[in-house]
């Protein structure tokens, strides 16, 4: 206990000393002011129909310092006046006015937006807010299949409403990635049966995505593959249109079977057996990193990437994922990350290699010889890491900060998709304070990694309001606004039901 008072006293007080990553200024909206204005009062109206127009919203990157999403809010007893440097800004100022002046929520499950006939007053110059950080990360691979496998455009719509509103402005985006990758490898002569046998079925790409399976519930069809390229094409309009940076996939290794029937020369070898799922689904094969079949497909994926949707510089990809390496040779590791990012950097000269740290949980591998071979195997800066798990294991904390690598702090919370009423508070309430502060921090941002939502949602709307909070909460007092926010009132059985949760 001493420990955490100790601590939370350190964030209040120390001056921040994260590092400025001038490398990754070049990650910005691509939409134009006008789009993104447009954007974010299209969003309004989707949110409040009826009293939309009494907000009105503007754009002026004046509000606030370079590389901080801020918002400035003046209000009347009728109209609302909101100020922002990004289409997300708006969307936070929004909320922030609706969620702190109104008592309303948005939530997963639903919304409470009881709204008072008279808005509050705020007199110029009005309420500023800045965020901490540069980024906020939202989105973990096994998200995809747990929670979104199914999801039409209404669905997305709604998700993406959801992360402006919270400030999400590095989203993942996944979708139709198998229509790119059916493309590269159907050109180099694979067929679709081959690839049929490759990619899994709806529910289980993630872990096909990331090497640990193949073909498990599949087959995908043709219409299905060309549905998803369809609905990627929607996702990213409407991110890039509010000013987010979505997160592409990335060549990682992980190839079909039957590469080698054309390229029999090629250096292919076998993971392991993750998950006893049998010979005909596991065991996926992995691209030599030296070989030049690696950078070729690589780079074509991510050209092919661009020609169909345009880029946005940030590429995901976990080629060790739950998965251990062939070799603990640090020389394989250093060559493994060399060669990940050279196939990005080959077809994008501005890209980032952007990696879920989970895989360095498995310590009985990864030793600190292993991790700083495989970070500092790409420019410093051109690589960001999710600390995936920051609230429960935080990885930063024994790497010497990633080893200059720049990193976001995550909470994780759900694992599987479950529905457990649990959560970390106390931990999340100090813990990105505590990664700012931290001996020569190169954290960058805030993000959700979720493997499954849709539960729990104390933990999101507490978490995310760490994108502009300025020092930890008294959370016995959060907890009680945010009870009064879900049901519209005060009601004091239900507020000690939430305080025994």
């Amino acid at each position: 206990m001493l420990l955490v008072v100790l601590l939370c006293l350190f964030c209040l007080t120390s001056t921040l000393s994260v590092k400025d990553f001038s490398s990754l200024d070049h990650l910005q909206p691509k939409a134009s002011y006008e789009v993104q204005t447009v954007a974010a009062q299209d969003l309004i109206k989707r949110i409040l129909p009826t009293r939309a127009s009494d907000f009105n919203v503007f754009i002026d990157k004046k509000v606030g310092p370079p590389n901080r999403d801020t918002f400035n809010i003046k209000s009347s007893t009728k109209s609302v006046n909101i100020s922002a440097t990004s289409g997300v800004a708006i969307a936070m100022g929004f909320y922030y006015y609706l969620n702190n002046y109104c008592g309303c929520q948005v939530t997963w499950a639903g919304s409470q937006l009881n709204l008072p006939k008279r808005y509050k007053v705020i007199i110029s110059p009005g309420v500023t807010i800045t965020t901490n950080d540069r980024f906020r990360y939202y989105l973990n691979v096994c998200t995809v299949s747990y929670s979104f496998a199914f999801y039409n455009w209404t669905d997305w719509e709604r998700q993406i409403d959801w992360m402006a509103l919270h400030g999400i402005n590095l989203p993942l985006a996944f979708t139709g990635q198998e229509a790119i990758f059916q493309r590269v490898y159907m050109r180099m002569g694979l067929t679709f049966e081959e690839l049929q046998s490759h990619f899994s079925g709806p529910a289980f790409l993630a872990w096909s995505r990331m090497g640990n399976i193949r073909g498990w519930g599949g087959p995908l069809s043709q219409a299905w593959i060309d549905d998803q390229l369809v609905l990627q094409h929607k996702i990213l309009d409407r991110m890039r249109s509010l000013g987010m940076i979505p997160v592409l996939p990335g060549f990682a290794g992980h190839v079909p079977q039957n590469l080698t029937r054309i390229y029999p020369n090629a250096n292919v070898s076998r993971l392991g057996d993750w998950g006893h799922f049998g010979d005909k689904y596991c065991c996926t094969y992995l691209l030599d990193f030296k070989d030049p079949l690696f950078v070729k497909i690589g780079s074509a994926f991510i050209q092919e990437m661009q020609t169909e949707f345009g880029i946005d510089h940030v590429y995901n990809a976990d080629t060790f994922n739950e998965m251990t390496p062939i070799s603990n040779s640090t020389q394989y590791l250093a060559t493994a990350g060399r060669k990940v990012y050279e196939a990005m950097n080959t077809a994008d000269p501005k890209a980032v290699w952007l990696m879920q740290g989970w895989l360095f949980q498995k310590t009985n591998f990864w030793k600190q010889p292993q991790i700083k071979a495989l970070l500092q195997s790409v420019p410093i800066g051109k690589m960001i890491i999710l600390d995936l798990s920051s609230e429960l294991d935080p990885i930063y904390q024994t790497t010497e900060s990633y080893y200059g690598q720049p990193f976001i702090w995550c909470m994780l919370h759900n694992f599987g998709g479950t529905m457990e009423f649990y959560g970390m508070l106390d931990t999340v309430n100090i813990g990105p304070f505590i990664g700012r502060n931290f001996s020569n921090s190169s954290m960058i941002g805030i993000g959700l990694t979720p493997e499954g939502i849709n539960q729990n949602e104390i933990m999101y709307e507490f978490m995310m309001e760490n994108s502009w909070r300025k020092q930890p909460r008294n959370i016995t007092e959060w907890i009680s606004n945010f009870a009064v926010k879900r049901y519209g009132s005060f009601n004091r059985h239900v507020d000690k039901a939430w305080q025994f949760t």
